[in-house]
């Protein structure tokens, strides 16, 4: 009798997890070569089929275009032949990287003689929901499959094509290295309902990773019976502290904002020391203003602004703890470094934070008191990435306290667990 195709979405999301699930297994004891053998196949794969992928790119593309989406959305969407290289160098990243598996964290011994140790074991089975970011699939499942974790990955509509070409691709490297294709899995619909029919499942899935705007995360958090951790927001500062010098205080500010304005750690306030500001605003806000950038300030940075020959607008209220994504920055004059912590306290998304100082006490006291995945003293917010911080590629940078906050790599897909080792031992 021929077996019944799953026919609701409900149960196609189903089967799609229990082959996950039976995958995460099989991977849960899988030798690094392999794994490594597979994430090197992968990259290759991804080089050798560019040519289908950027067509599958091209593809979304154009859909994101007719639907009016902006130039930043559609950046974090394009993949070009140097993105795909990029790809296929996070995943060599990614196996030259240590097996987080089966390390011994810590280890002790008790006085009746029981030797302990705390050991890191795979998650189990990661679901990643995410828009607009084709890379996210390849990310996520080098390093769900490094960690030994099986993925399913829930593209938007926007990304499906390209997401689909290079699971493809991925899929060569599964197969080349005798491992079970259902380690990886896009979810090849764009109906919602998939989304929250696999949200549903705690029963097979362990974890799940939104990436994305505002919207897209509180849905997940709202309908989901899974863990979540949370990539929310980046409503990234910068603080040019009184010290702060010129020239370093423009480059930084420009490398945040301008090189990449539509990703999450682009730099979207800029305050300034109001002891600096007739020094330090003129030259960054010009510098950012001939980049392109829409200033929106507070009455006293707009003051100096304008005074400055500087283009610029006052800020509406809403201006302040937003998300742009695009060529546009918030500015504001602070009385001091206590206005700076109490702006980002009441406005920070806990993301990153930045300063710009040669006072040491002032550094030490940002780095001590502000809440943030990360905390950047006189460098860009563009370096929390998993990547720039060695880490190699990243499955997102999580704002959630537990279990992982800042980029999430291989050490983030893990848990622990306890080995008790004795010899006879009963407890009285």
């Amino acid at each position: 009798m021929k077996k019944r195709e799953p026919a609701s979405i409900a149960e196609r999301m189903r089967a799609l997890a229990v082959a996950a699930k039976e995958a995460a297994r099989e991977l849960s004891r899988a030798p690094t070569a392999r794994k490594n053998a597979a994430l090197l196949a992968a990259a290759d794969a991804v080089i050798r089929r560019s040519r289908g992928i950027l067509a599958a790119n091209k593809h979304d593309l154009a859909a994101a275009k007719k639907a009016g989406q902006n130039a930043a959305y559609l950046d974090r969407l394009a993949l070009d032949p140097k993105r795909l290289e990029g790809i296929a160098g996070a995943l060599r990243e990614v196996a030259r990287l240590p097996d987080p598996v089966g390390e011994v964290t810590a280890s002790w011994s008790r006085p009746n003689g029981l030797a302990i140790r705390k050991v890191r074991i795979p998650l189990g089975v990661v679901l990643m929901v995410y828009e607009a970011r084709p890379n996210v699939t390849t990310d996520a499942a080098g390093l769900c499959l490094k960690s030994g974790n099986a993925a399913i990955l829930r593209p938007g509509s926007d990304a499906l094509h390209s997401s689909l070409a290079l699971a493809d691709a991925f899929a060569d490297g599964l197969a080349r290295a005798g491992l079970p294709r259902a380690a990886v899995q896009v979810v090849p619909t764009p109906d919602r309902e998939a989304t929250f029919a696999l949200l549903a499942l705690d029963d097979l899935i362990d974890l799940a990773i939104p990436r994305g705007g505002p919207s897209l995360i509180r849905a997940v958090a709202e309908r989901s019976r899974v863990p979540v951790v949370k990539h929310y927001q980046g409503v990234c500062h910068l603080f040019l502290d009184q010290s702060a010098p010129v020239e370093k205080a423009v480059a930084i500010a420009l490398n945040g904002k301008v090189q990449r304005p539509g990703v999450c750690n682009a730099l979207e306030c800029l305050l300034v020391h109001r002891g600096a500001a007739a020094k330090l605003l003129p030259a960054v806000g010009g510098a950012l203003a001939k980049a392109g950038v829409e200033l929106r300030c507070d009455p006293a940075s707009l003051a100096v602004l304008t005074r400055a020959g500087v283009k610029a607008k006052a800020a509406a209220p809403d201006d302040f703890g937003r998300e742009f994504l695009d060529l546009v920055l918030a500015v504001r004059v602070v009385p001091n470094l206590d206005g700076a912590l109490d702006h980002i306290a009441r406005y920070g998304s806990l993301h990153t934070e930045a300063i710009v100082t040669r006072d040491l006490d002032s550094a030490r006291r940002f780095e001590r008191e502000v809440t943030a995945s990360a905390v950047v003293v006189n460098a860009s917010t563009r370096f929390n990435d998993g990547g720039e911080l060695g880490l190699g590629a990243e499955i997102g940078i999580s704002t959630t306290k537990l279990h992982a906050f800042g980029p999430m790599g291989l050490q983030e897909l893990t848990a622990q667990k306890y080995v008790v080792q004795g010899e006879g031992q009963v407890r009285i």
